[in-house]
C-alpha cells in the first residue's frame, strides 16, 4: 500500500512542478522532456528485466538441482539457529532458509548477478508459505528489508571507478563503506524487528553479529595493505571461487544422489524464464514514476532545501553535494553511480565530496528497485511497512556515511 501512495505522489508532484515551470517560467519543453524521459525509462525497465532472463534461467536451474538433491536443506539446517529467530514464520529446514543465506552471501561479496536470482528464488519459496498471496508476510518483509540494507564486504565497483578516475588511493573508502553498510543492515533489522516485535537479544543472533564483526576485522587486516588493483582481483577471485564451487557442489551432490541433474536444471530454468518476464510491469511502473520525478527537477529542489537548512543552523555544508547520490540510490543504482562520477569530476576524486559520494554508493542499496523486483516477481501488491523500514535503513546509512566521511577524511 505504501508503494502505491509513493507511486501516485511521484506523478502528481511531477505534474504540478511541470505546470508551474510552463506557466510561470515559460518552459515549453518541460512536458516533452517529461514524456521522453518516461518512455526511455519504460524501455530501460523492459531491457533490465529481459536482461535478467539468461542469468535467472541459469541460476534457478542450478538451484533446482540443489533443491531436489537436498543440498538446500543442508544449507537451511546450518543457518536455522540464526534465521529461525529472524524468520519465525518459516518452518525449520524449509528450502527458503538455504536460498536466503546464499542470497546474503552473494550480496556480501558484491555479486549482484548471483544474488538477484537466488533472492528471487527465496522470495518465491517464502510465497509458498503465504496464505494471502497479494499481501507480504512478515518473513518476506524482513527478507526484503535486509536486502535493501544488504551488507557489502568489498565495494569492488566503486573502487574500480575511483581507480579509473585517477584517485591516489582508490581503496581508501573501503573501511568507512564497510562500517556504513553494516550500520545500515543493523538499522533495517531493528526497524523490522520493532514492527514484528522480534527479540534480537538472543544467543544465535548475538553470535552472528560477533562473527560478522570478526569477519570485517579479518578482511580489513587481510586486504588493507594490498594495492587497489590487487584488492579488486582478490575480491573477484573470492567471489568467483565461491560461486563456481557452489555450482560444482550442487551438480556433484545431485549426481551422487542419483537424480537426473540435467532434467532438474531444465525444470528450474523454466521457472527462471517465467519469473524474469513477470517482473517487467512492476519494474517499468516504478522506473517511469522515478523518471517523472527526476526530470521535473524535484530532486534538485530537495537537495537545495537540505543545503539551506544545514546552512541555517551554521553547520558545514560540504557534504550536501554528495547527498543526491544517497537519495538517488534508493531509486536507481545506475543513476546513483552516474551522480557519484559527476561529483568526483566536479569536486575531485580525492576531495571530501568525492570520497563521501563513493562511501554512500558503496554502503547503500536501491530500495525501490529491490522492492519492485522482489515483490513483483511473486505478485505482491500490499507491501505493508516494507518501504518504510527500507527507507529508514537508507536514511540511517546515509547519515552514517556522512559521519564516517568526517571521521576518516575530516
Amino acid at each position: 500500500m505504501a508503494l502505491n501512495y509513493v507511486w501516485i505522489a511521484f506523478f502528481i508532484i511531477a505534474f504540478i512542478v511541470a505546470l508551474i515551470k510552463l506557466i510561470f517560467f515559460g518552459d515549453t519543453e518541460i512536458f516533452s522532456n517529461l514524456i521522453n524521459g518516461m518512455f526511455d525509462s519504460a524501455k530501460t525497465g523492459a531491457e533490465l528485466s529481459l536482461g535478467l532472463i539468461g542469468i535467472m534461467t541459469f541460476w534457478l536451474g542450478i538451484m533446482k538441482i540443489g533443491e531436489q538433491a537436498g543440498m538446500i536443506s543442508v544449507f537451511a539446517r546450518g543457518v536455522n539457529p540464526f534465521f529461525s529467530k529472524l524468520f519465525p514464520g518459516v518452518p525449520k529446514g524449509h528450502p527458503a532458509n538455504g536460498s536466503i543465506i546464499m542470497n546474503f552471501s552473494a550480496n556480501m561479496l558484491g555479486l549482484d548477478n548471483a544474488a538477484t536470482p537466488v533472492g528471487l528464488k527465496a522470495m518465491k519459496e517464502l510465497q509458498e508459505l503465504n496464505p494471502e498471496k497479494e499481501t507480504a508476510t512478515n518473513a518476506q518483509i524482513m527478507f526484503l528489508v535486509l536486502n535493501t540494507a544488504g551488507i557489502t564486504l568489498i565495494p569492488t565497483s566503486v573502487i574500480a571507478l575511483r581507480l579509473a578516475s585517477g584517485a591516489q588511493n582508490p581503496a581508501d573508502i573501503f573501511i568507512p563503506s564497510l562500517i556504513g553498510t553494516f550500520i545500515s543492515f543493523v538499522s533495517g533489522m531493528l526497524a523490522v524487528a520493532a514492527f514484528q516485535k522480534i527479540n534480537l537479544f538472543k544467543l544465535p543472533i548475538l553470535i552472528f553479529f560477533s562473527f560478522f564483526i570478526g569477519l570485517m576485522f579479518l578482511l580489513y587486516f587481510g586486504l588493507k595493505d594490498l594495492p587497489p588493483d590487487q584488492m579488486e582481483k582478490v575480491a573477484g577471485l573470492i567471489g568467483g571461487l565461491l560461486i563456481f564451487s557452489i555450482i560444482i557442489l550442487f551438480i556433484v551432490y545431485g549426481a551422487a544422489k542419483k537424480i537426473n541433474v540435467y532434467n532438474s536444471f531444465i525444470e528450474g530454468a523454466k521457472e527462471g524464464f517465467t519469473t524474469a518476464v513477470m517482473i517487467i510491469p512492476f519494474l517499468i511502473a516504478i522506473l517511469v514514476a522515478i523518471s517523472a520525478f527526476r526530470t521535473t527537477g524535484c530532486m534538485d529542489y530537495i537537495v537545495g532545501g537540505i543545503e539551506h537548512a544545514v546552512a541555517f543552523f551554521g553547520l558545514d555544508t560540504r557534504f550536501v553535494p554528495a547527498v543526491p547520490v544517497g537519495l538517488m540510490k534508493t531509486l536507481s543504482g545506475g543513476g546513483a553511480r552516474g551522480l557519484m562520477v559527476d561529483v568526483m569530476q566536479t569536486y575531485g576524486v580525492d576531495s571530501f565530496q568525492g570520497r563521501l559520494a563513493s562511501i554512500i554508493q558503496g554502503s547503500s542499496e536501491t530500495t525501490f528497485y529491490v522492492l519492485a523486483v522482489y515483490f513483483g516477481s511473486v505478485g505482491i501488491k500490499n507491501t505493508k511497512y516494507a518501504l518504510t523500514c527500507g527507507l529508514l535503513a537508507d536514511l540511517v546509512g546515509l547519515i552514517a556515511a556522512i559521519v564516517l566521511a568526517y571521521i576518516f577524511f575530516g
